[in-house]
C-alpha cells in the first residue's frame, strides 16, 4: 500500500478550522492528493483520515429520565414493572394490534403485558401480581435499560 505524505501540521490547522466552525468533515484535494479530516469514525477507504471524538451526550434512556421526574420514585413502587433488560419496549404484539394491556385494566398473575426485543429476540414481560394497571409509562416501540420503570400494577 502507498502511503500518501501528509503534513501534521496541515492536519491539526484542518482539525481547528473544524472545531472553530462546528464542521463535521473537512476535505483539501491538490491534485493527485486529497487530505479529509471526519469528526467521528466512518470507513476507510483512499482517504487519510484523522477522527475526533465527538461530544459526550446522555444515553437516550438516561436523557427520558431526566425528563420525566418522578419516574425513578415509581420503581420503588410495591406494584412496579421494571424492565430485566435492555432492549425495546413494545405494547402490542405487532404493529397495528391492540395493546396488550391499558390503564385502568385488570390484569391476572401471567399475563403478558408487553413485550421486550433484545438481540432479535421477543421476551414476554408478565405480570407477577393481579390487579389494576394504574401508569404506563412505557412508550411503544422505545429503548428500555435494566431496572428501568415500564408500567405500575397496583
Amino acid at each position: 500500500m502507498t502511503r500518501i505524505p501528509t503534513d501534521p501540521e496541515q492536519i491539526r490547522q484542518l482539525a481547528a478550522v473544524m472545531a472553530e466552525n462546528g464542521l463535521t468533515e473537512v476535505e483539501l484535494a491538490d491534485k493527485d492528493t486529497r487530505i479529509r479530516v471526519v469528526r467521528g469514525s466512518i470507513p476507510s477507504g483512499t482517504t487519510t483520515q484523522l477522527s475526533a471524538q465527538p461530544p459526550v451526550t446522555l444515553p437516550e434512556a438516561a436523557s427520558r429520565h431526566a425528563a420525566t421526574p418522578g419516574a425513578d420514585a415509581g420503581a420503588s413502587h410495591p406494584g412496579s414493572v421494571t424492565s430485566p433488560m435492555v432492549g425495546v419496549a413494545f405494547l402490542a404484539p405487532e404493529p397495528g394490534a391492540p395493546n396488550f394491556v391499558s390503564t385502568g385494566q385488570q390484569v391476572s398473575v401471567g399475563q403478558t403485558l408487553l413485550l421486550i426485543e433484545a438481540m432479535k429476540t421477543f421476551n414476554q414481560i408478565k405480570a407477577t401480581r393481579a390487579g389494576t394497571v394504574t401508569k404506563i409509562v412505557v412508550q411503544n416501540s422505545t429503548p428500555v435499560e435494566y431496572g428501568e420503570l415500564l408500567m405500575i400494577v397496583d
